[in-house]
Formats: structure tokens, sequence, C-alpha cells
């Protein structure tokens, strides 16, 4: 409920703005500000929800190729890590 309450705030702080600053860097008239504001919103809204999404799934797909990956192929978060890398530290010698 209150995350609901708060998109709702934030859209209507975010039109009040545009009505303002469009209406009076433009010099529009009170309608014209306010279509512009109207269609502005949900435009920049839209904007920013897919940038935030782009950038989360960019963020993931960083985490997910950051996991090594041992020699006989299991992804190393699994199980014992020492098991893996003995044979390497073995044959090194």
């Amino acid at each position: 409920m209150r995350m609901k309450v708060k998109r709702i705030s934030l859209a209507a702080c975010l039109f009040l703005f545009l009505f303002v600053v469009i209406g009076n860097a433009l010099h529009l008239n009170p309608a014209g500000a306010f279509l512009a504001a109207v269609t502005g919103t949900p435009l920049l809204i839209y904007v920013f929800n897919q940038r935030t999404a782009e950038m989360s799934a960019i963020r993931r797909h960083t985490q997910i190729s950051e996991v090594p990956v041992r020699d006989d192929g299991i992804e190393g978060d699994r199980g014992d890590r020492s098991v893996g890398w003995e044979n390497e530290s073995v044959s090194r010698q």
C-alpha cells in the first residue's frame, strides 16, 4: 500500500514540475502547459523504468559471468572448493 501511494505521489510531483517548467519555459497558455505535462509525465516514467530495468539486467549479467568455473566444469560456489583445485596445485609441483 505504501509503495502505491509513493508511486502516485511521485507521479503527481513530476506532473506539477513539468506543468510549471514547460509552461514557463515555452511561454504556453495554461491549457497547453497542462497538455504538455499530461503527455510528458507517462513518457518520462516509461523512459526511467526502461533505463533502470536495462541497468539491472546488465548488473545481473555481470554478476552471473563473474562466478568462477573450476577445471572440471563445475561452478566454483558449489560443494567443497578444495576438491576441484587439488589436482591443479599438485600438477604444478
